[in-house]
């Protein structure tokens, strides 16, 4: 097969589906794998300074994403997810959304390679493009949620085909799927309660690396961070004049 009907063969014809299709399984296996290795690398390339690891992982992400974009049969990650999902039943979902999801992600990939490996320029909105992507490969894995798919229904003005989870032939919720009032108050009080935490933790915790004091610094607004250096100045101080003084 040439690389044009490569590029125009795009998925697998399977009987019974009128487009050609891809195996959600494998492509939600292939997300959970890019993204722990994604975690890791924040935690340990970026936050412990060995960018090495960093450069390697986005470069490998970066062309990952030219293959699925190209043709999915040869992703790398897709590949290895094709192995751990190898005896579960395949779920197939349109591949024309597949495609355009991940074509955003290699988009979204391109300015991660200019950034921290063709040119190691960290800050902290830089770093959430990471999270972003990151965040994207979570949802998909973890929630079967391809934002992607509904960004090419909303692009394209119409349904399409064999959505993931079939949120695109889904028109009414089962009464498994409802809310009840308690329901809703714990669900969101979990939140709340996450998101609160996560807060307070990068705030009044004292970070013990560059990456802890890099989200540290992000999540306090200008005063509170001249507030929190003035009192560590003064505190500085005292220690100094205490000294003297004995």
């Amino acid at each position: 097969m040439g690389l044009k009907e490569m590029w125009l063969n795009y998925g697998e014809e399977v009987p019974g589906y009128d487009i050609r299709v891809v195996n959600e399984r494998e492509a939600r296996a292939a997300a959970g794998i890019l993204g722990m290795l994604g975690t890791i690398v924040i935690f340990i390339g970026i936050g412990f300074g060995h960018i090495i690891v960093a450069k390697v992982y986005l470069s490998f992400l970066f062309f990952d994403f030219v293959a699925r974009v190209f043709n999915p049969r040869y992703s790398p990650s897709l590949l290895l997810g094709k192995f751990i999902v190898r005896n579960q039943k395949p779920e197939y979902v349109g591949a024309p959304q597949k495609r355009f999801a991940w074509a955003l992600g290699w988009m979204i990939s391109f300015p991660m390679v200019w950034w921290f490996v063709l040119h190691w320029d960290i800050t902290f909105y830089k770093v959430l493009i990471c999270v972003l992507c990151i965040s994207l490969m979570f949802m998909e894995s973890a929630f079967a949620v391809c934002v992607g798919c509904v960004i090419y229904k909303w692009v394209m003005r119409n349904a399409p085909q064999y959505c993931p989870g079939g949120v695109c032939e889904m028109k009414v919720k089962e009464p498994i799927q409802m809310f009840n009032p308690l329901q809703k108050f714990i669900a969101a009080t979990t939140i709340v309660a996450l998101l609160t935490g996560v807060y307070l933790f990068l705030a009044k915790t004292e970070s013990k690396t560059f990456f802890g004091e890099f989200l540290h610094e992000a999540v306090l607004t200008k005063a509170q961070f001249k507030k929190e250096k003035d009192e560590k100045y003064q505190r500085e101080l005292d220690k100094e004049f205490g000294d003297d003084d004995s």
